[in-house]
Parts: C-alpha cells; structure tokens; sequence
C-alpha cells in the first residue's frame, strides 16, 4: 500500500475557496481505480509541543493500491481540471509518498 501526505500551502483568505473545489472532486478520485483513501484536513490547536498551526496549510491524506494507481491519479482528467481551478490559490506544495514496511 501507498501512503501520501500532501502539504499544500495555501495564500492567505483562500482556504475556504480551496477546500469548497478540492471536496467536490473527492468523489471522482475515490471513484479512480485503486484509491483507498483520499481527504483534506486541516490543522487543529492541540496545544501539543512542538506543533505548529498553519490557517494556511491543507494536509491531503491518500492511500492507493501501488504506485501505479498514484501515477494514474495524477494525469487523471478530473485532476488537471482541479489543478487549473486551484493554481491561483496555491503557493507550494510537498508530498511525502511512503509504503508499508
């Protein structure tokens, strides 16, 4: 199984417009072959040391099938329309992809 965690650093005063579009195209990505999970959250004061609470920052939780499934995801149609309609509200974005061991 494949494990991503997607840091999408979003501008200020943009995250409710970006979570309303990411959310609509949840079901068409849970609909793709081989995704498992596939979910925005955001950050929430725990109060925990050493946290730190970024308003600015979406966190994607995936699981897929295999890397072939991820690789799919990305060049799906519905992915690159997302992207178009989010690219002005995003400022940078990291992934850590991981497997089970």
């Amino acid at each position: 199984m494949i494990h991503v965690i997607a840091s999408v650093s979003i501008r200020p005063g943009s995250r409710s417009e970006f979570l309303e579009i990411f959310k609509a195209n949840v079901p068409n990505v849970l609909a793709e072959q081989g995704c498992i999970e596939y979910r925005p959250a955001v950050d929430v004061a725990a109060g925990l040391d050493p946290q730190v609470v970024d308003e600015n920052l979406v966190t994607v939780i995936e699981k897929w099938e295999s890397l072939d499934h991820l690789r799919a995801h990305l060049s799906a149609p519905h992915m690159l329309d997302y992207r178009e309609k989010v690219s002005s509200m995003v400022e940078a974005v990291e992934l850590k992809v991981l497997e089970d061991v």
